[in-house]
């Protein structure tokens, strides 16, 4: 992997345990992490907590193990992308880009700020950065553009399907794909939502979500 992302121009750093990476992460500017499951001294889920704590640079987790399980788990922590072996080289390396262009969008500066305030919850798309109440809520790059998108669409219901589609434009969506599900649990618990009666992020079952609040 490191040659095919070498000849598209991305500088890598590999790592070959946990420890390693671990250094990288605390002392390089890095701008995306591709990180493995199966490390001989730690789990990539724990590299992925690690990371989360303080950055929120793009995560695409690679396992071995077709396992619906870990994906959402991996989903749940931060990770953006989950990828199982065998892959096609060339997939991971348009994963890769897709990622990052997504990232640098919302990290690069904007002639003009756009804000979305809804009650106490205020998105800056420039920023990127979200507060609820006037305390910031860290979220990933995957995260925060499905906030953004129901922001847009306040008061309106926006698809699972729509938003996947929107988020992942390069893959097709599958009727029982629960990976939108999975980051709108994940935003909810980062704004400390009630699970069965959340004041923002709505579900209307069968159909999708909306903020209404």
């Amino acid at each position: 992997m490191a040659v095919y992302l070498k000849d598209e121009g991305f500088e890598v750093l590999k790592a070959y345990t946990g420890r390693e990476a671990l250094n990288y992460i605390n002392t390089e500017d890095i701008d995306l992490a591709i990180l493995d499951l199966m490390l001989p001294d730690m789990s990539g889920f724990g590299i992925c907590q690690k990371i989360r704590e303080e950055f929120t640079y793009p995560v695409i987790m690679l396992t071995a193990r077709d396992d619906e399980f870990d994906k959402i788990n991996g989903l749940m922590i931060g990770a953006d992308d989950y990828v199982t072996k065998p892959f096609l080289p060339l997939e991971l390396v348009a994963r890769v880009k897709a990622q990052l262009r997504r990232y640098h969008e919302f990290s690069k500066e904007r002639k003009q700020e756009k804000v979305y305030v809804i009650s106490g919850l205020v998105l800056n798309e420039s920023t990127h950065e979200c507060f609820l109440n006037e305390k910031e809520i860290k979220l990933t790059p995957t995260e925060f553009h499905i906030l953004k998108i129901l922001c847009k669409n306040k008061g309106h219901v926006v698809s699972s399907e729509d938003i996947f589609k929107e988020i992942y434009q390069d893959e097709i969506y599958i009727k029982n794909n629960n990976t939108i599900a999975v980051h709108v649990r994940h935003i909810r618990e980062k704004m400390k939502e009630s699970i069965s009666k959340p004041k923002y992020i709505k579900t209307v079952w069968g159909v999708g979500y909306k903020i209404e609040y």
